[in-house]
C-alpha cells in the first residue's frame, strides 16, 4: 500500500507561482497597483483587484481608465480577459494565493504616520487567512511595520509565519509619467520576515519584473526605500535653498545646475521649483524621523529640508507679489493664473501639490484666482485644501486679461506658445519659458 505525502505550503506556492497557477490579488488600485496587477497578468497569473472605492471597480469592469497617464487601452485589455476580475467584497480575496497590499501610507497633521488603510487591510487578509498563501506589503512605511505591525494581525489567526503563511516587504517605485521606465523594468527590492518568505515572494517578483533584488530582511527593504526619497528630499531642498540666495545676487540657479552637470563624477543635478508634492517625498521621510525619536535620536538633515521644501509655495507668492509691484499692482485684486495644478509634468496626480498652497496664499491676499491644467478639469478634495475651481482655457483673450501666469507645473499638453504670446507677466518657478519668445516680462521664482 502506497502513502500518499502532501507537499507543505511553501512548496505549493512555488509551485503555483513556478507554473503561473497562483491567483494574485492586489488591494489598492492607484498608481502603484493598477500597474503591478498588469504586469502579472501579462505573464500569465490569475489577478483579482480589489478596492473600497466603487467607482474604480465600475470603471475596470467597464474597461475606463481613472488614471490618464496610463491610457484607456491599459484598462480595456485587462476587462476582456478571462484572467482578470475586480472587487470590493473583501470576501473575494479568499479566493488569493497572493496578496499585495498597495495601500496609501500618509502622515497626520502633526507629520505622525498614519498606518490606518495599511492595518484594516492586514485585518480583512486576517480573516480570510489560509496555509499556503504569501502577503507582501508595498506601501511605503518606517522599517519594522510588516515584522511589528501587519505580522500580528494575520498571526491573530492561529496560523504559523514561515510555515503556513509567508509574509514580506517590497517597496514600490513608481513614477507616475516616466517614459524610460515601468513597472517591470524598475529594479525591485524583497525582504521578508524570515528566509522561506524572502525566497517565495523573490520567485513571485521575478515572475513579471525584470530584476528582482532579495535583501535580508523586510526592516532592510523598508529603511531603503526611504534612503531613496530622503536622499532626493534633501538634495532638492540644497538647490531650493540655493534658488533664493542666487536669486538675490543676479546668478540663474538653472544655469549654476548645467554648469555644474558638466562634471561627469562626483556630481547628480536636482532641481528647485514651486515645493515638494506626490505621494512620496514630502510623506515618506517624516516616517523615519517619527520613528528615530523611539530610539532617542533627531534626523536633522530630515527636518531641515523639510522646513526648506515646505517654504518654497511662501517664496513663489513672495516672487509673485514682486513682479506685480515692479508693474505698479498689488496682489490684492489681481487677476492671477496658476498654469498647472498637478504636482509633477505629465501626470493628473495632485496628491500634496504646492499649487495648492500656492493658491491658498494668494487668495488669503485677495488675489482674483484661477488655474489652468489640460489634466486636472477639477479642483479634487485634497488632505489639507478645497476650492471650488475648475480649469479655464488658454485662450488669448482670457490670457491678455491676466494680470500674471505663475508656472507651477510644466505639462507637455500646455499651450506655452500661447502664454509666450498673450501673457503680460510670468512667474515661472520651473525655468519653463527659457526657450521662447516672451512677449511680457519673465520673472522666474
Amino acid at each position: 500500500m502506497s502513502t500518499q505525502v502532501t507537499a507543505l505550503p511553501a512548496e505549493q506556492l512555488a509551485q503555483k507561482i513556478d507554473d503561473r497557477t497562483a491567483t494574485v490579488a492586489v488591494i489598492g488600485l492607484g498608481y502603484v497597483g493598477l500597474p503591478l496587477l498588469r504586469v502579472m497578468h501579462d505573464v500569465g497569473f490569475s489577478t483579482l483587484g480589489f478596492d473600497v472605492d466603487q467607482r474604480k471597480i465600475d470603471k475596470l469592469k467597464k474597461g475606463e481608465s481613472y488614471l490618464q497617464h496610463l491610457g484607456e487601452d491599459f484598462v480595456t485589455d485587462l476587462s476582456k480577459s478571462d484572467r482578470f476580475d475586480a472587487s470590493s467584497n473583501a470576501e473575494d480575496l479568499a479566493k488569493a494565493d497572493i496578496l499585495i497590499l498597495c495601500v496609501p501610507s500618509p502622515i497626520g497633521k502633526h507629520n505622525e504616520p498614519d498606518l490606518s488603510y495599511i492595518v484594516e487591510s492586514t485585518r480583512l487578509i486576517a480573516k480570510v487567512l489560509r496555509p499556503g498563501q504569501l502577503v507582501c506589503l508595498e506601501s511605503t512605511t518606517y522599517p519594522g511595520t510588516t515584522r511589528g505591525d501587519c505580522l500580528p494581525i494575520l498571526q491573530e489567526s492561529g496560523l504559523e509565519p514561515g510555515t503556513d503563511f509567508f509574509v514580506a516587504f517590497s517597496p514600490e517605485r513608481e513614477d507616475p509619467g516616466r517614459k524610460d521606465f515601468s513597472t517591470s523594468s524598475i529594479p525591485k527590492l524583497v525582504g521578508g520576515i524570515d528566509p522561506t518568505s524572502t525566497k517565495l515572494a523573490n520567485a513571485f517578483y521575478a515572475a513579471g519584473i525584470g530584476q528582482t533584488v532579495a535583501v535580508e530582511s523586510a526592516e532592510v527593504a523598508e529603511a531603503a526605500k526611504l534612503l531613496e526619497n530622503i536622499y532626493r528630499c534633501i538634495n532638492i531642498a540644497l538647490v531650493n535653498e540655493l534658488k533664493p540666495l542666487m536669486t538675490d545676487m543676479g546668478i540663474d540657479i538653472w544655469d549654476v545646475i548645467n554648469a555644474a552637470s558638466t562634471k561627469p563624477f562626483g556630481f547628480q543635478a536636482f532641481w528647485p521649483g514651486p515645493g515638494l508634492g506626490g505621494h512620496c517625498i514630502p510623506i515618506d521621510p517624516f516616517y523615519l524621523t517619527w520613528k528615530a525619536k523611539e530610539f532617542g535620536h533627531r534626523t536633522r538633515f530630515i527636518e531641515l529640508a523639510g522646513e526648506i521644501n515646505n517654504a518654497m509655495p511662501n517664496y513663489v507668492v513672495s516672487r509673485v507679489a514682486e513682479a506685480l509691484n515692479e508693474a505698479g499692482k498689488s496682489v490684492k485684486n489681481a487677476k492671477i493664473m496658476i498654469c498647472g495644478l498637478a504636482y509633477k509634468p505629465n501626470v493628473d496626480d495632485t496628491r500634496e501639490t504646492p499649487a495648492a498652497e500656492i493658491i491658498r496664499q494668494l487668495s488669503e491676499r485677495g488675489a482674483d484666482l484661477c488655474y489652468h491644467d489640460p489634466l486636472v478639469e477639477t479642483f479634487p478634495e485634497m488632505r489639507k485644501y478645497s476650492f471650488d475651481m475648475k480649469s479655464v482655457d488658454l485662450s488669448q483673450e482670457k490670457l491678455v486679461q491676466t494680470d500674471c501666469v505663475v508656472v507651477v507645473t510644466n505639462h507637455d499638453a500646455t499651450d506655452w506658445d500661447s502664454i509666450a504670446q498673450h501673457a503680460p507677466l510670468i512667474v515661472d518657478t520651473r525655468n519653463q519659458m527659457g526657450s521662447y519668445e516672451c512677449a511680457g516680462t519673465i520673472f522666474k521664482a
